[in-house]
């Protein structure tokens, strides 16, 4: 009965096309998340275009996005709030969604823990939050598995990749993490979280300093996968 109140004085409104909510639906209505261009990865979690972007380079298990990114597109609109738009719900509506989705497929059997991908405290600071950990937090409400923000931490943050190429992509986050809990990760299956993968440079270097010590695997969730679909 609130939010029906609620979403009269204030109507919600679709992330996607605009529409308004009904009083039962969050972010998006049900028709654009009918049509979400999703990758459909988590079927299929270790031979697809995103785990293979990782094989030879880490010990991948599993890895899959909620729906294919575009920039600028409507669909894309939800990531960027999320990340300038100060609107951290929005990480954990999707990490939500993105759970709801991915367990059918038994994408998280097995996994100990969920690691969201640190950013520096220079980012962290200038927008008031690791928007990771809020998909993290999503993925958790859902799955019940532990979210391990202390594993690993950003030791450096050298600038913005958004308009980098591939090889810039890599070399600015190489040797960009260290291990915090070496002894707590030895045999552990870890799903590392993130918001959007291009290339997948900041998650590999992150992968591989986790698993410095060895004997340990790793999934790989993200909200936005942008490659060819």
């Amino acid at each position: 009965m609130l939010r029906r109140i609620l979403d009269f004085i204030a109507p919600r409104q679709c992330n996607i096309c605009g529409k308004r909510l009904a009083y039962n639906e969050e972010l998006i209505c049900a028709a654009c998340n009918m049509h979400l261009p999703r990758t459909m990865f988590s079927a299929n979690a270790y031979d697809n275009p995103m785990a293979q972007l990782f094989w030879g380079q880490l010990p991948i298990e599993r890895a899959a996005a909620w729906f294919y990114f575009e920039p600028h597109s409507e669909v894309s609109r939800m990531i960027y709030k999320l990340k300038y738009g100060d609107r951290p719900d929005y990480g954990c509506l999707m990490g939500q969604y993105l759970a709801e989705d991915f367990q059918n497929d038994g994408f998280f059997d097995g996994i100990d823990a969920i690691v969201p991908i640190p950013i520096s405290r220079k980012r962290k600071r200038g927008r008031g939050y690791n928007q990771c950990e809020y998909i993290a937090k999503g993925i958790a409400e859902v799955t019940s598995l532990p979210v391990r923000k202390d594993i690993v931490k950003r030791k450096s943050f050298r600038e913005s990749q958004t308009h980098m190429n591939w090889w810039e992509r890599h070399e600015n986050v190489e040797d960009a993490f260290t291990l915090k809990d070496p002894e707590w990760v030895k045999g552990k299956h870890l799903l590392i979280v993130d918001d959007v993968l291009t290339t997948g440079a900041t998650i590999l270097s992150c992968a591989k300093e986790i698993c410095r010590e060895g004997n340990v695997k790793i999934s790989i969730a993200t909200i936005g996968f942008a490659g060819k679909h």
